[in-house]
């Protein structure tokens, strides 16, 4: 299969994206890995309220239903990008897994599930939740109880009775450790004190969050989270659970042990535990593109904007500062706008 622009991934970013290529008139195709609409929304856990997810922001042309505010954020979104995919008749195929991307003569070959895709533009759209980070630490395979990562927490009745301990500081991390601790006893652990700020955050100051993030992505370092610049929400559920002392937070352990986890630093200090729930965030998905090699020596990939700079018919968007809904959704139309002035600039030479 050929088509001038190939989107992979069909979240947020990249039906932005394939929207703006539909507008553009171009010939595109949008290939998505996974079964069904709904991008990484659909596998977030069932019990995540539509209002207790972080803001969802309508993609172009398309405002967001009205919805319950208790309604699973899982099946809304998903059922929403499902819509939006028929509404504007976007070129999507799926499943369709993109194991490799490699150079040719006049752009790109993609090794698929579904066969070898070319393509004179990539628009990369593939997020970050197929690739769970799980951390070293020293005796982990030692321990004797569950380990999961947040990824595959769909929901907190299964530990009821148990003790869990969450590792991470991030949002997901919060709301899994309030959830878990309405059944179970829990202990929270981070490696740096949360920073939490009120519900209010001005558009200055996600604009600065999003500029410290790009300028990593321009030096060619990993780009870090947007979310986790801008700190966690002090929401009423927060407030609650912080009144009850669940968010009492202890530095992250040195070591586990078969039946729980232990400080070094802090002789005796010894936390028994039944299950241990690993909250600690993801890496970009972008290991169909390592034949490409586009890491810098530190060890991101330099970027100008959405365009990658030593290929310049490659945009990544969903990545560093367009990591967010918002982002993403600019992200996409800017990208593709560039993107064809490349590729026609290209047809020119």
């Amino acid at each position: 299969m050929h088509n001038d622009v190939v989107v992979i991934g069909a979240g947020q970013a990249g039906l932005a994206a394939a929207h703006a290529l539909r507008r553009a008139g171009a010939d595109s195709a949008l290939l998505d890995g996974n079964a069904g609409p709904g991008g990484a929304w659909q596998h977030r856990w069932p019990s995540l309220r539509l209002d207790a997810a972080h803001r969802i922001h309508p993609l172009p042309g398309l405002p967001l239903p009205a919805a319950d505010p208790a309604a699973p954020a899982s099946q809304v979104v998903a059922d929403y990008f499902a819509d939006y995919e028929q509404r504007f008749d976007l070129p999507v195929h799926r499943p369709v897994a993109v194991r490799s991307v490699r150079r040719t003569a006049e752009g790109f070959a993609l090794d698929t599930s579904a066969g070898e895709w070319t393509a004179h533009g990539l628009v990369n759209a593939t997020g970050t939740w197929t690739r769970p980070f799980w951390p070293t630490y020293p005796g982990r395979e030692l321990f004797g109880g569950r380990q999961l990562h947040a990824a595959d927490y769909r929901g907190a009745e299964e530990f009821r009775g148990r003790h869990v301990v969450v590792v991470g500081g991030g949002t997901s991390a919060v709301q899994q450790l309030i959830e878990i601790s309405a059944v179970a006893d829990t202990t929270w652990v981070t490696r740096r004190e949360p920073a939490w700020r009120s519900v209010g955050f001005d558009e200055d100051a996600g604009r600065a969050a999003v500029a410290l993030v790009d300028q990593r992505v321009r030096a060619g370092l990993p780009p870090g989270s947007v979310v986790g610049v801008t700190g966690l929400v002090e929401t009423d559920a927060v407030l609650a659970a912080r009144a009850r002392g669940v968010l009492d937070r202890l530095p992250v352990f040195d070591r586990l042990t078969a039946d729980g986890v232990v400080w070094d630093g802090d002789p005796g200090r010894f936390v028994p535990a039944d299950v241990v729930l690993w909250a600690t965030g993801f890496r970009p998905a972008l290991e169909h593109l390592a034949p490409l090699h586009l890491r810098a020596p530190g060890g991101g990939i330099a970027m100008d904007g959405t365009r990658v700079v030593a290929e310049p018919r490659l945009h990544l968007v969903g990545y560093g500062p367009s990591a967010s809904t918002i982002g993403a959704n600019r992200a996409g139309p800017s990208a593709v706008r560039e993107l064809l002035r490349t590729l026609r600039g290209d047809v020119a030479a």
